[in-house]
């Protein structure tokens, strides 16, 4: 049984593990979404997203932290200058999986990780959202500003 067993081994030992997640971390941050199979993609994503926030405090730590991870200088470079800057206000959430099908020669089935901020045609088709105009609960200041409104015009 596999009770209070969170990570998911991938069928591979630590030293490969951690290879296969740094590379295919450096890989989504350089080219903004991968394919790969759901499992790997959703161990993918509880890897790279606390690297994400990290990348959000721009200092010498946080930069060593993260080259730590990913070990490629590329790629963190990429993480500071450009991720970061995009994912400022967001409190979370970064990755998105969206499942693709079935891989033709196994039937493993396949996914697309992506950052969410960077996918151009879902931010093109989300509808804008207007200003959102206060209401006030008092009806009182509203009443009075209506007859004044009215005297105005009849004085004119």
């Amino acid at each position: 049984m596999r009770h209070n067993k969170a990570i998911n081994h991938l069928g591979r030992k630590s030293g490969h593990r951690k290879a296969l997640l740094s590379n295919m971390a450096s890989s989504l941050i350089l080219n903004k979404r991968i394919i790969t199979t759901v499992a790997k993609a959703k161990a993918l994503k509880s890897y790279v997203e606390p690297i994400i926030t990290k990348s959000k405090d721009d200092s010498t730590h946080s930069r060593r932290i993260a080259f730590s991870y990913l070990k490629s200088k590329e790629a963190t470079a990429e993480l500071f200058r450009v991720v970061a800057p995009k994912i400022a206000d967001r409190p979370g959430g970064y990755t998105r999986v969206l499942h693709t099908g079935f891989r033709q020669g196994d039937a493993a089935e396949m996914a697309l990780i992506e950052l969410v901020d960077f996918n151009e045609a879902a931010l093109a088709s989300a509808p804008k959202k207007e200003a959102k105009k206060s209401t006030r609960r008092g009806g009182a200041k509203k009443a009075e500003a209506a007859p004044a409104a009215a005297e105005a015009p009849a004085e004119a």
